[in-house]
């Protein structure tokens, strides 16, 4: 939702404070995916492993609540010397198994059914998949606690349960790099398959026709191809679009300037880049925020005879409203390699238009991806085995309760308040920088803030990408998204006893859907703290506020005078939205205010509307927590 006044006038300044660095030598803690799959374990599940077995150890060093807090991870050693066990349960590159076989016993087998997989499961160290293989929750209690790692040989993680994975204490790990150049050329293929009517073409003159007038096509050169997701696959698409002569640009919120630069690509907004393309090329990930993306809405802004490829997920396109678009010539053609429901119908109307070519998802399907994708992800397995943490883990090992217990509420707090500031953003510039200040009345020792670290990136990532961030990977998905992040420790005088004070999180260089969240030095700013074990947002730019970060949040700027709240709350009683707090910073008797108003639904377009169209809100925007 666009904002809807310009940026407020500046307000009074917080309170200076003095700041001290983070300490950087504490010891390390084990990945965890999200607070949510760790809050209900049971006391016992205290145990980490990285590398061999526990089933029979004969040395441990158990957990110590040291003054020091320090997190000591139980070791082992294993009875015998015998080999893991591997159960390859699809197809697998030889160049993969053959790494697999030196270090490990590998067992293939095949189309294994649900029952089969599970009565196997529990002999096995380690199990290897594509997509058609569903490992369950049933497979991971079947596995009585053997199984530490499951491998993806792709980069959709879907058919893994992962928080069955996580609360079994089993990593899964996947191969999220060597299908690129092979996805990339995939497109390439099909944007020039289209443009020139080849499949269109093949067909009729294996009908016995020959029909040359019919399939006139359009050249490539000098056309703009839009490149939606300038991750990995898009930037490849980018690179061989401009070797066709053709115009690139791109709209993608993470990606950094100055690597669309070096490529001669120009980072422009979302509405730029499908209003002016001729050709647009989908590599953004499926995600809430991106499912149908592509809908009447977005259609009717197209340039009229715009050509759609996507080889990324088939849910981000309205598959109807696309067919509408075809037929009433908004879109000249698709050439599609993936789709809502695989495989689709074969009463398709998308699939049989005229306008549209397709292939059944055959992006990673080369000779040297498939042996690439064996490569990554027999090597992450076998790492994982020997008790390493590579960048591509999903989910991780479960961190000791005791440390749980005393963090737990501010890892709620830290990815709420990432989630809500990404949210906050506008324009297509992307996120560049991202900086966190820490509140605490403890020593620099004695706060370790990588998991609160971990976990503000992951609020700010996840919500607009496919990635998982967790304390493992948060850097590096941090680092490959051009997202710089600092940290700042501000030392506070009350006491030791709970960890933090507070936590304020910063975007910086970017511009904002609610112009009230900016603080003076033109950051989106939003702070919070826990009160009583629940985390509490309670700063907005330079406003203060007190409200519990649960549900749905709608922010008001308004004027501060008479009857704001009960106007409001009309409006959202009226289209039966409850209302469960309210609560209101100003900056003075009959000055600026913000209301902040949690509830319980989502208001339709309808309800915002009118709450805009009140007389004295200034701006608002709707966030999702």
């Amino acid at each position: 939702m666009a904002a809807m006044a310009t940026a407020m006038a500046t307000t009074p300044s917080m309170k200076a404070v003095v700041s001290a660095p983070i300490a950087r030598s504490r010891p390390s803690l084990l990945p965890v995916s999200s607070y949510t799959s760790l809050r209900s374990l049971p006391p016992r599940q205290v145990s980490l492993f990285l590398g061999r077995p526990l089933r029979q150890p004969l040395h441990t060093k158990p957990f110590q609540p040291a003054t020091s807090r320090s997190v000591q991870i139980v070791t082992a050693t294993a009875a015998t010397d015998a080999k893991p066990t591997v159960l390859v349960a699809e197809k697998l590159g030889e160049a993969g198994l053959a790494l697999l076989r030196g270090f490990s016993n590998v067992d293939c087998s095949y189309n294994l059914s649900a029952e089969e997989l599970c009565a196997k499961i529990s002999l096995c160290d380690a199990l290897i998949v594509r997509s058609g293989t569903k490992v369950t929750r049933e497979v991971f209690e079947a596995a009585k606690g053997r199984l530490r790692v499951v491998g993806r040989a792709g980069v959709g993680i879907d058919n893994v349960d992962l928080q069955a994975a996580t609360e079994h204490g089993c990593l899964v790990v996947n191969a999220p790099t060597a299908n690129t150049i092979a996805a990339a050329e995939h497109a390439i293929a099909l944007l020039a398959a289209m443009a020139r009517n080849v499949a269109q073409a093949d067909a009729s003159l294996k009908a016995g026709k020959w029909q040359r007038n019919k399939y006139v096509g359009v050249s490539l050169v000098g056309k703009t191809i839009g490149v939606l997701g300038f991750g990995k696959v898009g930037s490849e698409v980018a690179r061989r679009a401009k070797g066709l002569g053709m115009h690139v640009i791109a709209h993608d919120p993470y990606a950094p300037a100055d690597r669309a630069r070096a490529i001669g690509v120009e980072l422009v907004s979302f509405d730029e880049v499908i209003s002016t393309a001729d050709f647009l090329s989908l590599h953004m990930p499926l995600t809430p925020a991106t499912s149908k993306i592509f809908n009447e809405e977005s259609f009717a802004k197209m340039k009229k005879g715009v050509r759609i490829i996507n080889v990324a997920r088939g849910g981000v396109i309205d598959e109807d409203a696309l067919v509408r678009a075809l037929d009433d010539g908004i879109i000249a053609q698709a050439a599609l390699d993936v789709f809502t429901v695989e495989p689709p119908p074969k009463e398709s109307k998308l699939v049989l238009h005229e306008n549209v070519i397709v292939t059944p998802h055959l992006g990673a399907s080369t000779v040297e991806a498939q042996e690439g994708v064996a490569i990554e992800i027999a090597e992450a397995v076998v790492g994982a085995l020997k008790g390493e943490l590579a960048a591509t883990a999903v989910n991780a090992p479960m961190v000791p309760a005791e440390v749980l217990s005393e963090l737990a509420p501010y890892v709620i707090l830290a990815e709420k308040l990432g989630r809500l500031a990404v949210q906050l953003v506008a324009g297509g510039q992307g996120i560049k920088g991202l900086k966190v200040v820490y509140t605490s009345a403890r020593g620099p020792d004695d706060l370790d803030t990588r998991l609160l670290r971990a976990m503000i990136t992951k609020g700010v990532i996840e919500p607009i990408s496919s990635a998982y961030v967790n304390i493992v990977n948060a850097d590096f998905t941090a680092k490959q998204r051009g997202l710089r992040i600092s940290e700042e420790r501000i030392s506070h005088d009350g006491s030791p006893e709970a960890p933090l004070e507070s936590i304020q999180v910063q975007l910086s260089n970017v511009e904002s859907k609610f112009a009230s969240a900016l603080s003076e030095s033109g950051d989106i700013r939003v702070e919070g703290r826990v009160k009583d074990g629940i985390p509490h947002l309670t700063l907005v730019g330079s406003f203060s506020v007190d409200v519990s970060l649960e549900g749905n949040l709608i922010f008001c700027r308004n004027i501060d005078q008479p009857g704001m709240i009960g106007q409001v709350g009309s409006i959202l009683a009226e289209k039966n939205v409850n209302v469960n707090f309210m609560s209101v910073g100003r900056t003075g008797p009959r000055e600026q205010a913000i209301m902040a108003i949690g509830v319980d639904e989502e208001p339709d377009k309808e309800c915002l509307k009118k709450i805009g169209e009140v007389t004295a809100v200034e701006e608002f925007v709707f966030l999702k927590l």
